[in-house]
């Protein structure tokens, strides 16, 4: 080992900053100051756990239980109004010429459309610019969202 090519190692008193404690360690520098000991840091005094506590962990879990009801209740509005009879003609999906042809006809809505088609397909036939295809493709798309959809009888046989 050669000599005079280690640093002196002294007795240092190290000294907390924040709570003032004092204690000594082997150094090589004459004197430490610290700005955090073991005395004072919220990991080793166990106030890190409180302190999380008091950051908002409560109110972060109401803060997402009430976007949970928000959600909720949102929903529950869409399903109910999904299968409103105020449900307007253009949200069920209808070709374009279809949709225009009800509206200028009067009926607007789901509800109209239903009542005209429980007195039977010839009503909603006679309406200029709605066919056959186009009260076929209403039927089923209303069915699929849900609506009841009246059952008419079959037009009676012509006299011969």
């Amino acid at each position: 080992m050669k000599a005079d090519i280690h640093p002196t190692n002294y007795q240092t008193p190290v000294t907390c900053a924040s709570c003032g404690t004092t204690w000594t360690t082997s150094s090589t520098k004459k004197e430490l100051r610290v700005d955090v000991c073991s005395n004072c840091h919220p990991f080793f005094t166990g106030e890190s756990a409180r302190l999380l506590d008091v950051e908002g962990q409560v109110d972060r879990f109401y803060k997402k239980l009430q976007a949970r009801q928000t959600h909720v209740e949102i929903q529950k509005v869409r399903e109910t109004s999904k299968n409103s009879p105020e449900r307007s003609v253009d949200d069920v999906g209808l070709t374009p010429r279809a949709a225009d042809a009800l509206k200028n006809a009067g009926v607007d809505n789901v509800g109209k459309f239903i009542e005209k088609l429980a007195t039977g397909d010839a009503a909603i036939l006679e309406i200029p610019g709605f066919g056959q295809s186009s009260l076929t493709a209403a039927k089923k798309k209303l069915r699929a969202l849900g609506y009841e959809i009246p059952e008419t009888l079959a037009a009676p046989a012509a006299a011969e």
